[in-house]
């Protein structure tokens, strides 16, 4: 049976974005999701502090 190609645009692969690509497993998670967890840290202490 021959090999076929597709383009990822038809397929449900995505190419990793500019940050994945660098990070290259290396990280846990990525810097805007390390700064909404941030946030939300902060908003569930200053609800507990007032």
């Amino acid at each position: 049976m021959p090999v076929r190609l597709l383009q990822n645009a038809q397929t449900d692969v995505n190419e990793a974005d500019l940050f994945s690509q660098v990070a290259a497993g290396r990280s846990f998670s990525r810097p805007d999701d390390l700064s909404a967890l941030a946030s939300l840290i902060d908003r569930i202490k200053r609800r507990q502090e007032g």
